[in-house]
């Protein structure tokens, strides 16, 4: 099946290429286009029915009219001159907000580009009403709501067309107003770290076209990579999108963005797989025509990067057994372009290597002649002399640092702290007279069972427990659904809601004052950020003892089915589990020793063990299945070995570096959770590169020889028979040569 769509692509390259640019293209429109209709930011609604926070979203929207996609924004309104509201200054407030909500904002003009019928209007007329007076009446506070996907694009022109008006409104009556919450929050980051993004987004691509050039010498060899998994993701994306428009499923608004690097780290790998080989048997083939080696070539490596890309699909399709929505809807998406990247790289990229040829390492003169062995050369040699050695090393450093995951702890703060924001500026100003949940209060609903009526003072006992649960500033007054079915009652903490103290505070005091007071006959749900957080945190690490040992058994299982072995998966597995240890515990080291951080976020154990393991796992299967295909010529086991790591080290060590730089750039994301992420899965993946794929494999493979494919040994009685291959390197002319038998299909085809 491999060699039969690698082998049709090459006779037919333009009609690959063309195919492939054509509808990659189209549904790369498609998928920007439409991208926002099926992505959505509350994170709430990824929460299964079970848990309180997400029982109490169902009550708020059923009995209280709350739409899903709401956003809350408040409104500081303040005298210029800093002096205290007067009476006349509150009237003109409330008059102003009440002229503001009968107000439609429409879209402007430039967001409306593009076919009607793709075109998302976010036009309405906003909920404005007065929230509360500060204490020392120093301002007042709005409350607004905007409805729509808080991270499209049109969303935040409508939010800031909405925040110009209301400016002007104040400033003819002397008051000038601040914007916070949810989306005014994420608009002016977003507006604070466009630069940043742009110019790191220019950067990795910068470093990979400078890596490739550095490695081939060659212009194509840089660029046209680079391009073909630029059309793949679009297609890629295009297809996620339509899948989820289909299913009706909702994507989380992180998704695109992972897809996007995952996409351009395995596709640029897996290009650097097949140039590398590529060019090797160009060298060793310079008679047969460059058509023929691209066919032989991308059949032989396609079956390692067909088992690599099936091993990052497994392991992320484990997430669809998650608990927690996000996690459920992010594997299955991820591991869908993954396969839209594997079908192009057995068809797009083999068509690309046909077309191009020797032209592909233009004007590098490398292909006349063969190189000497260099650095790769002399650590394969290493590792062949000196395996015990490498792997003692090898352990040592990966123990040490897996040692930093003793005592790590899990931090759930998502907030990002310190951004030096407009909307962070005016939350401090909020905090600093009143409590700090105050923009974003923990609500619980009551309800009554059958539907019977309530009364405030039918439900008086419980917001007079909650005031005297330590951490709650205050509590609001009891508010009754229109037909007074349900009754609602903000508290406002005195910790940020986003903190890890609030989440501690919502599940533990806030939850039990309000299991032990709800009256007789009545059931209460407690909702709002902190208590979303609280049951998120919960269910990730339900989660996380659910998906490990099922995504390590899918992976165990391809190895084994891929390297026909028992003891060789056996040996992976336990490499690549090392190799997660000792990137969770150097990050443990790094943020929460180093850098003081509360923790690891929580979310990094799970995202770690997927992305480090799988994506590291690609690189562990290339050089096994060069080290099982140099085993099946005569000779030692571990001169087998050192040709293999010569020959294969140098796309490691490239692909690594490439991985790595696009998971690094989301270093410098202003969230912390995305700094972490970036920061990890960079250094997993160049652990997995350097150290396990180009030093410990190896070196365990030089020790056990042909006994680590048992029960099946390559080359075992050839080895024996054969005396004289017994050098360090084989010349490449003892080697099989099927290429001149592809040569002559091809010419009689």
């Amino acid at each position: 099946m491999i060699r039969a769509l690698t082998g049709f692509s090459t006779r037919n390259p333009w009609k690959v290429i063309g195919l492939w640019t054509v509808v990659g293209l189209f549904l790369a429109l498609l998928g920007q286009s439409l991208l926002f209709r099926v992505t959505q930011s509350q994170s709430g609604d990824f929460l299964p029915s079970t848990y309180d926070s997400a029982a109490a979203l169902q009550v708020a929207e059923e009995k209280f009219g709350a739409k899903p996609d709401a956003n809350a924004v408040t409104v500081l309104v303040a005298r210029t001159d800093g002096k205290p509201l007067t009476a006349a200054d509150e009237r003109r407030v409330g008059d102003t907000a009440a002229e503001l909500g009968r107000r439609h904002v429409k879209m402007p003009e430039p967001s409306r580009d593009g076919p009607a019928f793709l075109a998302k209007d976010y036009s309405q007329t906003p909920k404005v009403s007065p929230a509360m007076v500060a204490p020392d009446r120093a301002f007042e506070l709005l409350s607004v709501q905007l409805t729509g996907n808080a991270t499209d694009p049109g969303m935040h022109d409508l939010y800031r067309a909405f925040r110009d008006d209301v400016k002007r409104e104040f400033a003819g009556d002397r008051m000038r107003t601040g914007f916070t919450g949810g989306l005014a929050d994420l608009v002016d980051t977003t507006e604070a770290e466009e630069t940043t993004t742009t110019v790191v987004g220019a950067l990795m691509l910068g470093l990979i076209v400078l890596i490739n050039i550095l490695v081939f010498r060659s212009v194509l060899a840089a660029f046209v990579p680079l391009l073909a998994v630029a059309v793949i993701s679009g297609a890629a994306l295009g297809v996620v999108v339509g899948a989820a428009l289909l299913t009706g499923i909702d994507l989380d608004t992180s998704t695109p963005n992972l897809i996007g690097v995952v996409l351009i780290g395995i596709g640029v790998d897996y290009f650097l797989f097949l140039l590398f080989r590529f060019r090797e048997q160009l060298r060793a083939h310079p008679d047969l025509p460059a058509r023929a080696v691209a066919t032989e070539v991308t059949g032989r490596v396609g079956t390692a990067i067909t088992s690599a890309a099936l091993t990052i699909v497994a392991a992320f399709a484990t997430l669809g057994i998650a608990t927690f929505g996000q996690f459920r809807v992010l594997g299955p998406a991820i591991a869908l372009s993954v396969l839209v990247m594997l079908l192009a790289s057995l068809t797009f990229m083999p068509a690309l290597l046909a077309v191009t040829g020797r032209k592909m390492f233009w004007p590098s003169r490398a292909l006349r002649r063969e190189p000497r062995p260099g650095t790769a050369g002399r650590v394969g040699d290493l590792v062949a002399r000196r395996p015990l050695t490498l792997v003692v090393a090898s352990v040592a450093l990966l123990g040490a640092l897996a040692a930093g995951a003793v005592g790590v702890r899990m931090d759930f703060d998502q907030t990002g702290g310190g951004k030096d924001t407009a909307a962070a500026a005016t939350a401090a100003e909020i905090n600093r007279a009143l409590p700090a949940g105050v923009s974003d209060p923990t609500t619980v609903y009551v309800t009554a069972d059958r539907g019977r009526t309530l009364t405030t003072g039918s439900v008086d006992a419980l917001p007079k427990a909650l005031a005297k649960v330590p951490g709650v500033g205050q509590v609001g007054q009891t508010v009754l659904n229109p037909d007074r079915t349900a009754a609602r009652i903000d508290v406002y903490l005195t910790a940020d809601t986003q903190s890890r103290q609030a989440r501690d505070l919502v599940s533990g005091p806030v939850r039990d004052a309000v299991a032990v007071h709800t009256p007789a006959g009545m059931e209460a749900h407690v909702g709002g950020t902190a208590a979303i957080f609280a049951d998120i945190s919960t269910a990730v690490d339900h989660d996380l003892r659910t998906v490990f040992p099922v995504a390590a058994g899918l992976i165990a299982l391809i190895l084994i089915v891929l390297l026909r072995s028992l003891l060789a998966p056996a040996v992976l597995m336990i490499a690549v589990g090392l190799g997660f240890a000792a990137t969770l515990g150097a990050s443990a080291l790094f943020f929460q020793h180093l850098l003081d951080k509360p923790g690891v976020n929580f979310v990094l154990p799970l995202v770690l063990f997927l992305f480090v393991v799988a994506l590291g796992t690609d690189y562990n299967i290339l050089i096994s299945d060069r080290i099982r295909e140099e085993m099946e010529r005569p000779g030692p086991a571990r001169a087998a070995v050192a040709r293999a790591v010569r020959h294969t080290a140098p796309a490691i060590a490239t692909a690594g570096v490439v991985l790595a730089a696009s998971f690094g750039s989301l270093a410098v994301n202003a969230a912390p959770a995305t700094q972490q992420i970036g920061f990890a899965t960079g250094l997993g993946i160049l652990l997995s590169a350097f150290v396990l794929s180009i030093a410990l494999v190896p070196a365990l493979a030089a020790l056990l020889g042909r006994s680590i494919w048992w029960p099946v040994r390559p080359g075992r009685t050839k080895g024996r028979h054969h005396a004289e291959p017994s050098a360090d390197f084989l010349p490449h002319e003892v080697a099989p040569r099927p290429l001149q038998a592809v040569e002559s299909r091809l010419h009689n085809e």
